[in-house]
């Protein structure tokens, strides 16, 4: 996908995820206002620390430790976790006014480390993304730069107990009962036509985008490999137009199904006469996840083509070796 293609379908994703979601609880550590001043502070949030009049008190960056504690010269350990940035600032003027006649200090975030969320799957950037305040499904998603192409038509969260059970119909208890796993459907999703589903995010929530289920095409085909199942699937015709056709030596009479047998690891093979099917007189047959298409090929037309085609390598042999 190009980056202008990411860059309007994350548009998108923002746009669908704009509605203010009514009755579902901010996490506490997700609490933001627009101009960031409200941003609650947590581990691993890195922080500039500067006050006039302390010269042991420099602006090098704080990491916020796991405790929620920082260490700063003439005041020690400080508990930082849970306050905003204006909160820290007048609890740390408060203690240096013991010190200090109206010390001036300025805290600053720098790094947000505090709100870690898991894409994973089918997204164009998965991996490890910062919430950087209250976040939708749908921003969150945007944040991976959006959906592959090959996306499937799901979306699984997965969220720890502590933070509650996911607000969605189809929440259940994973088997260990430490998580929280609800599934949205990714049409809705980018329809808007449910804007309850689109919920807020939680830190350290994981959320998942399988790849779709795909069929394969290989043999006598332009572009054999895997086509993906979406939508309401993929017959054997349209399999083909997505491998872009037929080869050069194609017998679409004596084509097949691969299939695999329910509950075991043993496949069977479904004779499919594609050139019947191209003239409409069989029906076009539907493809299953994981099915094979195979168009073996034409003997005599393989052997006729590579006769052509050794004839023509000897002959631009010999205009070479003639050529003066």
């Amino acid at each position: 996908m190009t980056s202008s293609k990411r860059l309007i379908l994350s548009s998108v994703f923002c746009t669908v995820a704009a509605p203010i979601l009514v009755g579902q609880q901010i996490p506490p550590l997700a609490r933001s206002a627009e101009n960031g001043a409200d941003y609650v502070l947590g581990p691993g949030d890195q922080i500039k620390v500067w006050a006039l009049g302390a010269e042991e008190i420099s602006d090098k960056p704080i990491r916020i430790e796991p405790s929620g504690d920082m260490d700063l010269p003439l005041l020690g350990k400080v508990h930082a976790a849970g306050s905003t940035t204006a909160q820290l600032k007048a609890e740390l003027t408060q203690r240096l006014s013991k010190d200090l006649l109206k010390p001036q200090v300025s805290v600053e975030l720098i790094e947000f480390g505090s709100q870690p969320v898991s894409v994973l799957g089918a997204v164009n950037h998965p991996g490890v993304h910062q919430l950087q305040g209250r976040k939708t499904l749908m921003e969150v998603i945007s944040l991976a730069d959006g959906l592959r192409p090959d996306a499937g038509l799901s979306v699984t969260i997965s969220r720890q107990v502590q933070f509650g059970t996911i607000p969605l119909p189809s929440a259940k208890p994973d088997p260990s009962g430490n998580f929280s796993v609800a599934t949205v459907g990714v049409k809705d999703l980018l329809a808007g036509e449910h804007p309850m589903e689109n919920i807020l995010v939680y830190p350290h929530d994981v959320v998942t985008v399988p790849p779709a289920e795909a069929v394969f095409v290989i043999g006598e085909v332009r572009k054999p490999g895997e086509v993906s199942l979406k939508g309401d699937g993929v017959t054997v015709l349209q399999a083909l137009a997505r491998a872009e056709g037929f080869g050069p030596t194609p017998a679409p009479q004596n084509s097949k199904i691969v299939r695999l047998n329910p509950g075991s690891n043993e496949r069977h093979e479904i004779a499919v006469d594609l050139r019947k099917i191209i003239e409409g007189k069989a029906e076009d047959i539907a493809m299953r996840p994981n099915d094979i298409l195979v168009i073996p090929p034409s003997g005599a037309k393989k052997i006729a083509a590579r006769a052509m085609e050794a004839a023509i390598q000897t002959a631009t042999g010999i205009a070479i070796w003639r050529r003066p």
